[in-house]
């Protein structure tokens, strides 16, 4: 007796039939690499080179590290002789005033005592008019001092380097 064959769809009975399918690519043979991975590679090879580039430019512009560069910073000044300032009254706002006296810290490069009336005139222009306050706080006070321990160095062109408060009372 002769065997009948029957072949069996995997399809559901009045299911409508799908496109049929795509024939799959065949993998890059091997003497013609895929294009993506040229890509790839160029892509990676001007990243490294923009890196480089961005690395010397920066290395050029912002210092060449000890070799070159900035030079480096001068040493502080050697400290002198002190020459104390008398204490004058300032006015502070309200109807208080600050009985102020200074220390001012020669160099040991400077050229004799220097005048003091620009000191003075300073201090008055620095601390004139603010609140007791102000003056009275710790906080602040250093501030100021650093301030004008700042103007005086300009004021005497560098013959001045750090001031005293010798003298210093509110009221």
């Amino acid at each position: 007796m002769p065997v009948e064959q029957r072949v069996v769809s995997r399809q559901k009975i009045g299911a409508r039939t799908s496109a049929p399918e795509a024939p799959r690519a065949t993998p890059p043979t091997p003497e013609e690499p895929p294009k993506r991975s040229r890509r790839r590679g160029v892509l990676i090879a001007v990243a490294v080179a923009v890196l480089a580039l961005a690395g010397a430019a920066a290395w050029f512009w912002l210092g060449r590290g000890d070799a070159g560069g900035a030079p480096a910073a001068e040493p502080p000044p050697e400290p002198g002789e002190v020459v104390q300032v008398e204490a004058i009254s300032i006015n502070l706002a309200d109807g208080h005033y600050l009985r102020l006296g200074l220390g001012l810290q020669l160099t040991a490069d400077a050229h004799g005592a220097p005048d003091p009336s620009r000191a003075l005139d300073l201090a008055i222009s620095l601390y004139s008019g603010r609140s007791i306050d102000e003056v009275s706080d710790p906080a602040t006070r250093d501030a100021l001092k650093a301030q004008l321990a700042e103007q005086l160095t300009h004021a005497y062109e560098g013959e001045v380097m750090d001031v005293y408060l010798t003298n210093f009372v509110t009221q």
